[in-house]
């Protein structure tokens, strides 16, 4: 339940085409849902802006389609993250229906095309083809939530001028996000050439001294570019998130 079903429930009650009573019943299931394993935020919509995300690692499919099944009775999208194809396929022969993407690990319940509402568009940079899944989460949950994206790959700091080539794009976003593993150093050269917010995602993608990602994350928070912000190691979705709630503002 978000903002603006609440106010076709108010709308429709005040033109007699919805009764109180239904009213009620359907304002009943705000703030949450009791299931036996979760507590699904069914009112997370309407006070962040965003419905609740399912986080599926740890999660059987049988837990997650309870979960969809309470978000979508509540008129709610569902995306779900870090999904195996295993896992997808149960939970959508369970619930007969979900759009799964293989790269990005979502799966998706809700309509094909999701109205725009960010004000501009959100730029996914991709310092490699090693990054590509973290890329694609983010790409995959900024276009679910309502977001015009444009997803650049491998357009690292070891062939700088293919980023340069790709300048224009750059400029063109409202807000950027830049996944890249190794040293991280994408994301302070993108910062240098854009006026606009940029999130840093490092990836663990990377020789031993990469740390797993580590060497990354440190390397982005320490970025000499002041408009860079960081989320955590191969966090897309997190990174995805925050770009949303920037692009509406």
């Amino acid at each position: 339940m978000n903002r603006e079903r609440i106010r076709e429930l108010l709308e429709s009650v005040r033109r007699g085409d919805t009764g109180t009573e239904a009213a009620l019943e359907r304002l009943a299931r705000l703030p949450f849902v009791d299931l036996p394993e979760a507590r699904v935020d069914t009112h997370r919509a309407l006070r962040a802006g965003l419905p609740e995300v399912i986080f599926a690692p740890g999660k059987t499919p049988v837990q997650i389609a309870a979960i969809v099944q309470a978000l979508r009775e509540s008129e709610q999208d569902v995306l779900a993250t870090r999904v195996e194809p295993q896992v997808a396929d149960e939970v959508c022969r369970r619930l007969g229906a979900g759009e799964y993407e293989p790269l990005a690990r979502t799966l998706w319940f809700g309509p094909a095309e999701v109205p725009r509402t960010g004000k501009g568009s959100i730029a996914i940079v991709s310092a490699g083809t090693a990054d590509a899944p973290v890329a694609a989460e983010a790409e995959s949950a900024a276009r679910r939530f309502g977001n015009e994206t444009e997803l650049l790959q491998d357009v690292g700091v070891a062939g700088l001028h293919r980023l340069l080539a790709a300048s224009e794009a750059l400029r063109a976003a409202r807000v950027l996000i830049v996944v890249a593993g190794m040293e991280g150093a994408l994301p302070s050269v993108v910062g240098g050439l854009v006026d606009k917010p940029v999130i840093a995602v490092p990836t663990s993608v990377g020789y031993g001294a990469s740390f797993l990602g580590v060497t990354a994350l440190l390397g982005m928070l320490t970025s000499c570019a002041s408009n860079v912000s960081v989320v955590n190691i191969d966090n897309g979705f997190g990174a995805a998130y925050v770009a949303t709630l920037i692009n509406r503002l």
